[in-house]
């Protein structure tokens, strides 16, 4: 991967970032009411904390850079679970769960891309 190549995955992250949240939005205002206020919480903050990190990670120098991305990786982990959560308890219906889980499999497909990369290319 190269300079561009890198700058352009990181830079990619953020319109994807964006569709999934929108999306995901929409589908924690129609949980029931009880779990709207639960897990929904739980699920909005872990998206807001994941698209601060995204920002962070086109504004820091390369060194500080891994930690971020692995804690992309580790909040999209906890929004599987969530969304597995969400679909045993059929608060969510088989095809937003399938939708879901495709948008954070192109984020997480980006992700382990730029992982793979600066695990490889930082000093350590």
């Amino acid at each position: 991967m190269s300079n561009k190549q890198e700058q352009e995955n990181k830079l990619i992250l953020i319109p994807k970032a964006e569709k999934y949240i929108e999306y995901m939005l929409q589908v924690i205002f129609k949980l029931p009411r009880t779990e709207k206020f639960s897990i929904g919480t739980e699920f909005k903050l872990s998206l807001y904390q994941m698209m601060r990190n995204i920002m962070m990670i086109s504004k820091i120098e390369k060194i500080n850079i891994l930690r971020y991305l692995n804690e992309i990786d580790s909040l999209l982990n906890t929004q599987r679970i969530y969304l597995r959560i969400m679909k045993k308890n059929k608060w969510i219906d088989e095809k937003k769960f399938k939708v879901a889980m495709e948008l954070i499999y192109e984020i997480g497909k980006i992700l382990g891309g730029l992982i793979k990369y600066y695990a490889k290319n930082i000093k350590k």
